[in-house]
């Protein structure tokens, strides 16, 4: 399974489940930017508590690895859990969604890509994906963030940069926002 693939069956399995998601991270920062590898998939996820057994047994083993336990644990700190792809190695890190203005924004703000043959896929604005890599920078200093968004804005012409900075503001990363509009 490679990692097309792997997010064509996640995203069919939220789908039939009916759970709101978004893909974020790497894998955005991908498809609105510059191509480079990553081996995971980033999903920010709206999991209620009593579907918990709903996705285990949507992703069963030993084709998958998925522990109830960290998903309950993510639930209750409103943290991450993973879904391994042992053949592969492929992980899929799912987020929970907070309660924040920035993720209700954040989720009506989604667009539809097609990737692959698969349905539809959502995937975090390339506004947002630029804002949550600005928050990454800022927390761990990491360049390969900024060469991210660096890379979405050499390649999205029609990004909304009132919203970035107005958001930017909010979530204190202006002046991660200045280093990486430099870089680009």
């Amino acid at each position: 399974m490679d990692p097309g693939e792997l997010l064509s069956h996640v995203a069919s399995v939220l789908a039939r489940l009916e759970l709101r998601y978004f893909v974020t991270g790497s894998t955005a920062t991908i498809a609105y930017g510059e191509p480079r590898f990553t081996n995971d998939i980033d999903l920010v996820l709206d999991l209620p508590a009593g579907r918990i057994k709903d996705l285990v047994e949507s992703f069963p083993g030993p084709e998958f690895y998925l522990a109830e336990e960290a998903i309950q644990g993510a639930i209750r700190r409103r943290s991450s859990f993973n879904l391994i792809h042992p053949t592969s190695g492929l992980k899929v890190d799912f987020m929970v969604a907070e309660s924040s203005a920035f993720n209700r924004s954040r989720f009506q703000r989604v667009r539809s890509l097609e990737v692959g043959a698969s349905l539809p896929i959502p995937f975090a604005s390339p506004e947002d994906v630029i804002l949550k890599k600005l928050e990454y920078h800022r927390e761990g200093g990491s360049q390969k963030h900024l060469r991210d968004i660096a890379g979405v804005l050499r390649t999205t012409t029609d990004l909304e940069l009132d919203y970035i900075e107005r958001w930017a503001a909010e979530l204190g990363v202006l002046d991660e926002w200045e280093v990486a509009r430099k870089l680009a």
